[in-house]
């Protein structure tokens, strides 16, 4: 497989390597505490645009085996090079690059004193503990605050750090639920199919990571004018119910008021029409193929009536609006589907693309993955793995033209960056390092 441009060339920096050009967040620390998916999705971008990202891991002991609990999340597991399975799963891989790797007990006094003293020289922290783990072990806010002012303090939870919720431990699958999201995800109620569905990835973890992303990088800039830290106090419910978008303002603005709840639709769009899935002509081995129509605006859908040699359906008054095609639905949709069935997949894509209609294939992964615009655009990384040399994974979205995302550090093994990180941060020397193996703090 191609995976784009080659990597960029680097230059050496106190401990890390960078892009030629200055990273957009080079100086910035940040230690990670935070496991699983938000917090470290929200660090991996922060890593991605030149922070020094340390993420804290549990060390190996008796009864575990240490480390992001992701990292045993498999199969798949990454292929080593004798071809047999290593520890590092593909979830975990997928979530961490840019990264440094340091193990610390911090359920021990002597960790403690470590987390403190890197803290202290950290420009934000991050940790996705339950509600008061962290004052228990003398590492929240206000402990952390006193050693460094400047502190960017992040938590990420369930469901923040207030509310009749708090103490509850918090999974995307349930936020999904109670957020309202999985009903209106789904095949409407009345059609086989139909009932609750969950989105096929942890949107719930993921968009809490981009807005704790988001809130740090603000958080920074006001740190840098007043000299003041913060508490940035991040819910994956509050994220949830954010996400509900138009759907959440439909119900605010009239739905209460008019009795509406918005429920299911399977592919369809609330508020346009039409955009959503249609059957197309089955492929040569008769096997069911399928499009998505998103038509925007009015002149698109002129457009798409014009491809589809249906004139007459852009000047009827119940469809020439969209606000009348939403209104007209259960007679457009129908007539609609007919006209798709007619002509291959390949044909409507091409006449559609031609008249720039939006619309497009329902792609596998595979098909996403051998796409020559995906490709061309970098989105696969071939990174050098220590266990297995070569190993693509999806990159960055993130392009900027004059501070460019790293591309140097594939996510770490557990704990391979201690010494080295302790002597950066920390000035360690290597038999103070003995003696914190020696106390079982890292």
């Amino acid at each position: 497989m191609e995976s784009g441009p080659p990597p960029r060339r680097h230059r050496r920096c106190g401990g890390l390597t960078h892009n030629g050009n200055m990273n957009a967040l080079d100086g910035i620390r940040i230690l990670d505490l935070s496991r699983v998916l938000a917090g470290p999705w929200c660090t991996q971008t922060l890593a991605d645009l030149g922070a020094d990202v340390v993420k804290v891991e549990r060390p190996p002991g008796d009864n575990h085996p240490g480390g992001d609990d992701t990292r045993g999340w498999g199969p798949p597991f990454l292929r080593g090079h004798d071809g047999t399975d290593t520890a590092e799963a593909a979830y975990y891989l997928g979530a961490n690059r840019n990264k440094r790797s340091i193990t610390c007990d911090i359920a021990s006094p002597a960790g403690q004193a470590l987390i403190r003293a890197l803290a202290a020289k950290a420009d934000v922290f991050v940790e996705n503990y339950k509600v008061g783990d962290m004052a228990r072990y003398g590492l929240d806010f206000g402990s952390l605050r006193a050693l460094n002012p400047r502190l960017v303090y992040c938590s990420i939870t369930g469901f923040g750090q207030t509310g009749p919720y708090k103490e509850r431990a918090g999974y995307d699958f349930a936020i999904q639920a109670m957020g309202g999201l999985m009903s209106v995800t789904g095949e409407r109620d009345d059609l086989p199919g139909g009932g609750p569905q969950k989105v096929g990835v942890a949107v719930a973890d993921l968009f809490t990571g981009l807005y704790a992303t988001v809130a740090i990088q603000a958080a920074l800039r006001h740190a840098e004018r007043t000299g003041e830290g913060q508490h940035i106090d991040m819910a994956l419910l509050d994220t949830q119910v954010a996400m509900l978008a138009n759907l959440g303002a439909n119900y605010l603005v009239r739905g209460r008021e008019d009795g509406k709840v918005p429920g299911r639709a399977g592919n369809a769009h609330a508020n346009i029409v039409p955009y959503q899935v249609f059957e197309v002509a089955p492929d040569a081995q008769g096997q069911a193929q399928h499009i998505i129509l998103a038509v925007g605006n009015d002149g698109q859908y002129a457009k798409f009536c014009a491809v589809a040699g249906q004139p007459e359906l852009a000047s009827d008054t119940r469809f020439a609006q969209n606000q009348n095609r939403v209104r007209h639905r259960a007679v457009l949709v129908p007539l609609l589907e007919t006209i798709l069935k007619s002509r291959s997949k390949a044909d409507w894509l091409a006449a559609l693309e031609a008249a720039k209609v939006p619309c497009g294939p329902i792609n596998s992964l595979a098909e996403v993955f051998a796409d020559e615009h995906v490709l061309s655009r970098g989105m696969v990384q071939r990174w050098e793995h220590p266990l297995s040399g070569d190993v693509d994974l999806v990159a960055s979205p993130l392009k900027l033209s004059a501070t460019p995302v790293r591309n140097d550090l594939p996510p770490p093994l557990l704990g391979q960056h201690t010494a080295e990180v302790l002597g950066d941060w920390l000035g360690s020397t290597p038999e103070q390092l003995a003696e914190l193996r020696r106390s079982g703090a890292v």
